[in-house]
Formats: structure tokens, sequence, C-alpha cells
């Protein structure tokens, strides 16, 4: 893999092709639909924006494409979505998550189809694919995170169907979504776990306008269950199947969270670049000054490095492998990297990098979070060393 902060696919037409028309997307007609709606980074979302994203991302090929061809996608493999995910993350557009599906779409369901009923599929999967319907995932809890054995929202059976309470946080989405993909502990066994199709205007929920992160994107909600009925049709899998269901594809997950990291340091990178380029300073150019030269290669070669560990272990899954340490690397490696470019993209800005709102002071925000959502650097290191051990074993 070369470096280029513009990465051209000429030896996969039908991939250059998707990126090429998603950058024109992306920078054109999004674009202006952001700038005639005046949205910024912190503007609270509404489904009323959201729905015509869907839909005409639907029309150019984009929402879905990464499912097969009978659910009316084209099939990707994890590495060529990986490269249209990467373009999203560099395109700094406020909506852009809504263009592949991974808030409330395709992206978020996709996985699930093999679990699902046909009247699931029907019901609830189809006209999220179609765009008409939108969910969450609602699976954390205030004391249930990266150890979700934690949780405390209970199902219990009842005649027809289950009665679920219990209180989700970081439903990303739930705001504007439809039905949840939510998974609870079965009564009376503490170590059984179903996932449920639940509908959001079912008696006993209610969505809650959730804390705002770092970031400060109003997209995260709280989904609070009070003896909430649920039909025995909309049980996901089997019973005690509900963690296997919801963390079963982990490895491609881990690993497909970071191409959108790798694009929005990709585009740090460029605004640090540009501006050291056209900043005049005392003698020149801030380009000119030879700490400044060597910050930026500094920040260019992490790029290309987390970049292709990132790609080389997605093809690896793509090959049939099983790349479960080198996912941890990556997550790891990318999260912490990725941060350290947007962090030297404001320091190199100077004051102007530091005003709320400045590009550069935005991807700096996103990027200090994703070393702990999806799992913090912490979880990874723990994850590397048990692999590493257990590699050790398998030897001796």
């Amino acid at each position: 893999m070369t470096f280029a902060l513009r990465p051209t696919y000429d030896d996969n037409p039908r991939l250059d092709d998707l990126v090429t028309r998603l950058r024109d997307y992306l920078s054109g007609e999004l674009a202006e639909y952001e700038a005639d709606l005046g949205l910024e980074p912190e503007t609270p979302l509404r489904r009323s924006m959201l729905e015509p994203v869907w839909r005409r991302s639907r029309e150019l090929g984009f929402y879905g494409v990464h499912l097969p061809e009978h659910l009316g996608g084209r099939a990707l493999s994890l590495t060529e979505l990986a490269a249209l995910k990467e373009e999203v993350g560099a395109s700094g557009r406020v909506l852009a998550t809504s263009v592949l599906g991974d808030m409330g779409g395709p992206l978020r369901v996709g996985a699930i189809f093999e679990h699902a009923t046909d009247h699931q599929v029907h019901k609830y999967l189809l006209p999220v694919v179609r765009a008409e319907r939108a969910c969450c995932f609602s699976m954390t809890e205030d004391d249930a995170g990266s150890d979700v054995r934690r949780m405390r929202t209970t199902a219990t059976p009842v005649p027809g169907g289950y009665r679920i309470t219990g209180h989700k946080v970081f439903s990303t989405g739930g705001t504007f979504a439809d039905f949840a993909i939510l998974v609870a502990r079965m009564d009376g066994d503490e170590e059984s776990y179903s996932a449920f199709l639940v509908d959001l205007d079912s008696p006993g929920c209610r969505v809650l306008p959730g804390q705002v992160p770092l970031s400060g994107q109003n997209i995260e909600s709280d989904v609070v269950l009070d003896d909430c009925f649920v039909p025995a049709e909309n049980l996901l899998g089997q019973e005690g199947q509900g963690l296997r269901i919801s963390l079963g594809r982990v490895t491609a997950n881990r690993l497909l969270h970071c191409p959108t990291a790798l694009g929005a340091a990709r585009r740090a990178f460029g605004l640090a670049f540009d501006f050291a380029a056209g900043r005049a300073v005392s003698g020149g150019l801030l380009l000119e000054k030879q700490a400044v030269q060597h910050k930026l290669a500094d920040m260019a070669t992490d790029y290309y490095a987390a970049r292709s560990m990132t790609y080389d272990a997605l093809a690896a899954l793509d090959a049939g492998h099983r790349p479960r340490l080198e996912s941890f690397m990556c997550k790891l490696f990318v999260g912490e990297r990725a941060f350290a470019i947007a962090d030297q993209a404001v320091q190199l800005h100077g004051k102007a990098g530091m005003v709320r709102g400045a590009p550069v002071e935005v991807i700096w925000r996103q990027l200090r979070m994703f070393r702990v959502l999806t799992g913090a650097s912490e979880i990874q290191r723990e994850g590397i060393i048990r692999e590493l051990v257990t590699a050790a074993g398998g030897r001796s």
C-alpha cells in the first residue's frame, strides 16, 4: 500500500467508481444540503433532516451498498467498505454517517439478517434497508460498558412474550429511531442474555435525550423500559444468544471502526499542511520551519502506518482468516495515532486551532472519543496480551 492523502483504486474499477461518486456527493450535493439547513457539527439532528439523506443515498447506491445483491447491495468486501468509510470520515460532513447507513441504517442491521425470522426481516430489517425506518442499538448501561455482563435490564417471560425493565444509555440515534436492537438479561439467570427488537413507541418504553458527548453531537439517547411488553415474535435468535448476536462479528466491527477515524486523521493532516503552507510568520512561511516540517513528517508517517495495518488486517479477514490479535492492535494503534495527528494539527494551527468549532478542533474532540468508544485503548491492550499469551501457550 502506497501513501496518498487522496487514495486511488485503479486496480479495482468498481471501487474506484464508488469512491469517486461518493466524494462528489459528499463535497457537492450533501455539502449544499447542509449549508441550506445551516447545519453545524453540534446542531441537534431531527429525523426530518436525515430522511432525505437516507433516500438520496439509496438512490445513488450508497445506502446499504455493502449488503448482498439480493438485499439491494453490491456485496462489497470489508476492504472495499472500509475505503468508503474512510471517505466519509475525511469529508467533514455533519450528516456523513447517514450516507452509508452507519447511524440507524443498513450498517446497523446488516449483521443480524442471519439471525432474523422472515417476519422480522420484512417488518423491521428490509424497511431499514429501503430507508423507510431507522434503528438503534441498545446494550450499554451506566454500570455496564466494557463489562456487558453487569447489565441490569431484565427480560421476564410472560404469556405471549416478555416484559422488559431497565435503563439503557448511549443508544446512538435513538431519538429518531423506530426500534431498538436491545440486549437484556433473562430474569432468574445471571448468565443468560437475549436480544430483542423493541418498538420504541411501545407502552412502557420511553426515549429520552442522552448525555452530550465530548464531540458535541446531539445523537445519543437513553432508552427507559418500565414493564414494557415485547411479543415473542420479536425475540432475535434464541433465548440466551443475545451476547453472541450482538458481539458475534466483533473482530470485523472493531476493524471497520478504524477507517472512519483514519479519514478524520487524514483530513486533520491536510488542514494542518495547508495552514502551514499559507501561514506567514517572521522570516517566511510556517511550512519552511524545520520543527513544523518534522511534525508534519511524523503525522504523515503515523497515518500511513495506521492505514497500512488496518487494510492489511481487513484483507486477511476478507481472505477467510480471523485476525483477532491484529484487530486489537489496529484499534489501539489507529485510536492513539489518529488522535496524535489531530493533536498536532491543533498545535500547528495555534490559537486558530483552539477556537470552538474550528475544523481541526472538531476533529480533535471526535478522535479523542475514539480512544474510548468501541473499546478503550486499555481494553485493546488487554486483548493483545491475552492473544499473545494464548499463542505462546499453543507453541509450548
